[in-house]
């Protein structure tokens, strides 16, 4: 993965890098095994006037999507996978 060189988008990558794993665990704590979805996905972006210099409030709200188990049998000698 290319790291990005514009210093915004890059903070967005420096976040995730130090967040990430810390944001999964809170997550999956709350909803379970499963991810956020980025296709029914909302992304809301505010200026919130601070005196000590304005500040960026970003409110992403993502469709919970749980993992689907899936098991593994052969059928006429061929793997199949189906969802459980």
């Amino acid at each position: 993965m290319l790291v990005p060189i514009d210093p915004l988008i890059y903070r967005f990558y420096e976040i995730m890098q130090v967040y990430g794993m810390a944001l999964k665990e809170v997550i999956q704590e709350k909803f379970g095994d499963g991810i956020m979805s980025a296709i029914d996905f909302t992304m809301d972006v505010e200026k919130e006037e601070d005196p000590k210099g304005d500040r960026v409030k970003i409110v992403m709200s993502g469709k919970f999507l749980s993992y689907k188990k899936w098991i593994l049998y052969f059928e006429h000698g061929t793997n199949v996978a189906r969802q459980k």
